[in-house]
């Protein structure tokens, strides 16, 4: 079942086309990067999706339930978490998760154990000091907490570890897997490394459009491999090597970045050997989402 689909969304500023006739589907129980630059539009179509923002066309549903600005039903059934959220700073977590539960009328009981198993997840439950006090990583935390209170089907994070340290992305996106068994997860970043560690699906936003969708697995499959890492054991065989084949690459560690086919790497481990250069690496570079995205927004 998919948790969400989008047809034909279309949204302008002004002159600007921000989202140009998108489709996106969402499956149920996965965890979904949605990739694009800086000012691409993820952020405006989650706003949309939440009925926060009204689009110019196209149609938005969320558990086969449709998605109107201004009357949002559906965000019963959506938790969010905003790239910079915000708290009373004065209360506790746990006193910040009891107003949230009270304001969406839940029993007081399911409020209480609800709000222990949350803070458990998020590692906030041993923390009983005010929320001011808290680090930018404790208060997503707290926010993926107070997004997953009610239990939504579907959990949106518009660019969780975008201002994180490498632990604290470490520790938010350990969460937000866990989530999954619970939920399906919608995660907006630019972050590359992310996505590859933790999503089971993916898209790619450019110009306004998804220009490409599907399993991470299946989308680096479409990229083969045409580059190969040497790393030469002395900085002089570097040289040789990159004046022989003039595509090269010299990086750091005498390490040289060559292109081509299975041709070209016969003639460069022939080359290699008739001048008896030593190397220490020979290897295919495989095929990232990082380098498929680039190519993706370079067309």
């Amino acid at each position: 079942m998919d948790i969400l689909r989008i047809s034909n969304l279309q949204k302008s500023f002004g002159d600007k086309n921000v989202l140009d006739g998108l489709d996106l589907t969402v499956s149920e129980k996965s965890i979904f990067g949605f990739i694009g630059k800086n000012g691409a539009g993820k952020t405006t179509t989650m706003k949309i999706v939440l009925g926060l923002m009204k689009a110019d066309a196209g149609d938005i549903f969320v558990a086969d339930r449709r998605v109107c600005y201004g009357q949002t039903p559906t965000n019963k059934l959506i938790g969010y978490l905003p790239d910079v959220p915000e708290f009373y700073s004065f209360m506790t977590a746990r006193e910040y998760l009891t107003l949230c539960g009270e304001s969406l009328e839940m029993p007081k009981k399911e409020i209480n154990e609800r709000s222990s198993e949350l803070l458990t997840l998020v590692g906030l439950s041993e923390e009983n000091h005010r929320i001011k006090g808290y680090s930018r990583g404790m208060k997503q935390r707290l926010g993926i907490a107070q997004a997953l209170l009610h239990r939504p089907k579907l959990l949106i994070c518009d660019e969780p570890t975008s201002a994180l340290d490498p632990v604290g992305r470490k520790e938010l996106l350990d969460i937000l897997v866990a989530a999954k068994e619970e939920t399906t997860v919608l995660f907006s970043t630019h972050i590359l490394s992310d996505v590859e560690r933790i999503c089971t699906n993916v898209a790619f936003l450019n110009e306004g459009k998804i220009a490409m969708q599907g399993t991470v697995e299946n989308l680096k499959s479409i990229k083969r491999s045409e580059e190969f890492l040497i790393e030469a054991a002395a900085p002089e065989g570097a040289k040789l090597i990159a004046e022989k084949f003039g595509s090269a690459q010299i990086k750091e560690n005498n390490s040289i970045i060559l292109s081509g086919d299975e041709k070209r790497v016969f003639e460069i481990l022939s080359f290699i050997s008739c001048e008896k250069i030593p190397v220490n690496k020979f290897e295919k570079i495989e095929p990232s989402l990082e380098s498929l995205f680039m190519e993706v927004i370079s067309k």
